[in-house]
């Protein structure tokens, strides 16, 4: 059964350390320093606002994606209930949201068809949330722009800059290496059973 705290304990345990020993070591935790917790690099807005993102419009921010947005194709979701990747979509699913699992090595998660690209899903995406390691994300975005996404959402511990700023040039809202269940919970905290 679903509790937030579960789901919380989960992304909890999807650290910066825990990804830079999966993903490159010393490298990438040095350069996941040089990365704000929720880096979104808005190159049409100056100042000190790190919530806001280059999205459709120079406003947009990470509570408006969240809030006008209800599906979100989660790349790297897997079946496991203790990944992060697992508890973190049964938060957003439980919010209201329609979670769209890409993974090849999986058929079904939480109830919905898996698919193995993105290009293989017919439904329209708004969001395509990332659980794979940084040197995955270049061809992720890319699929993302293909299939018209707004947003890519680098969940924490993941951050590429290189591909963060081609999906901005494309128009795409980018957040990088930040938690979009802690982002959801600091805006719409859903009620206590």
């Amino acid at each position: 059964m679903f509790t937030v705290e579960r789901a919380v304990f989960a992304c909890a345990h999807l650290t910066e350390n825990a990804f830079a020993r999966r993903s490159g070591g010393e490298q990438n935790r040095n350069a996941l320093e040089r990365i704000n917790v929720a880096q979104v690099n808005n190159p049409l807005r100056s100042g000190n606002d790190s919530k806001q993102a280059a999205g459709h419009s120079a406003g947009a921010s990470i509570g408006q994606i969240l809030q006008n947005s209800r599906t979100i194709a989660v790349v790297g979701l897997s079946s496991r209930r203790h990944r992060p990747s697992f508890g973190v979509s049964e938060y957003m699913q439980s919010a209201g949201y329609r979670i769209i699992p890409v993974n090849p090595a999986e058929t079904e998660v939480l109830g919905e068809k898996c698919y193995a690209r993105l290009e293989d899903i017919r439904d329209g995406v708004e969001i395509v949330n990332i659980f794979r390691r940084p040197e995955f994300v270049p061809e992720i975005v890319e699929s993302a722009i293909r299939i018209g996404a707004r947003a890519v959402w680098m969940q924490e511990g993941i951050a590429h800059a290189e591909a963060a700023e081609r999906a901005r040039r494309a128009g795409l809202f980018v957040v990088m290496n930040c938690c979009i269940l802690k982002e959801h919970i600091k805006r719409f905290r859903l009620p206590a059973d």
